[in-house]
């Protein structure tokens, strides 16, 4: 027997009759299985871990994520919203000064109180560059109605108006010449309020003006009398408006109910 024989006879000899590994539940725990069981707890342990600490630690790193995202929309929706109040504030800015200068064509109690030195101006504007003999224009009826005031709701300048605007009623008599009535009405029209002319009306004048007991000759054109009236229009203050729709609910209501 050689050398070599005899030693693997020993080994073999050895590792059959005692290995040395321990043995559980027959079991023998030999470096292989050792590393087997090694790898697989390392396994397990790494599922473990992911389970119990990544796993958790990831929602919450997505849970953040999406906060972080909903709140930069918020911010971004903050600013658009910031941005459009700007641009209702100019709006609304615009829409005050735009409805202050509409209310300035209204007539007003002020311009009313100077509405017959402003109409008297008006016809007299050109009677100094005419001769003395000429036709002269005159005011010749300044009468306000009886009622100062009355609120427009018969639909006379359209049913959107109706309890809006109110209107005072003056009537009117001018006397000249055409080209002076019409340039009269023309600078009526320039005044300040809002002045509406209606049921105008006119005819020759036929009235002889006398210096002592000598009629006077005019030279020129003929003069005209003409005849109308100026409705000035008002916007209703806050507590008109109340007024006006109360009224105009009383009424619809009354309009709805079946008659007996």
């Amino acid at each position: 027997m050689t050398f070599t024989d005899e030693m693997n006879f020993i080994e073999e000899g050895a590792l059959g009759d005692n290995p040395g590994y321990p043995v559980v539940f027959g079991i023998t725990f030999t470096p292989k299985v050792i590393g087997i069981l090694v790898g697989f707890l390392g396994v397990a342990g790494a599922a473990y871990m992911a389970l119990n600490l990544a796993m958790p630690a990831w929602e919450e790193f997505q849970s953040k994520q999406a906060k972080q995202t909903d709140l930069k929309t918020q911010i971004e929706q903050k600013k658009a919203s910031i941005a459009q109040i700007d641009d209702v504030k100019a709006e609304l800015a615009q829409a005050k000064r735009q409805n202050l200068q509409v209310l300035g064509l209204f007539a007003n109690e002020k311009t009313l109180d100077t509405l017959l030195l402003d109409l008297n101006r008006v016809v007299e504007a050109g009677n100094n560059l005419l001769p003395a003999n000429a036709v002269r224009s005159r005011l010749r009826k300044f009468e306000p109605t009886g009622q100062k005031t009355e609120v427009i709701t018969d639909g006379s300048l359209g049913a959107a108006i109706n309890g809006k605007l109110k209107r005072s009623s003056i009537n009117i008599q001018v006397t000249g010449t055409y080209e002076q009535t019409q340039s009269i009405l023309r600078n009526i029209e320039r005044l300040q309020p809002l002045l509406l002319v209606k049921e105008y009306k006119s005819e020759l004048n036929q009235e002889v003006e006398m210096i002592g007991n000598k009629p006077i000759r005019r030279i020129g054109p003929v003069g005209i009398n003409s005849s109308f009236q100026l409705q000035a229009l008002m916007p209703l203050n806050p507590e008109e408006v109340a007024a006006a729709n109360k009224a105009n609910a009383a009424n619809a209501e009354g309009e709805a109910q079946p008659q007996q």
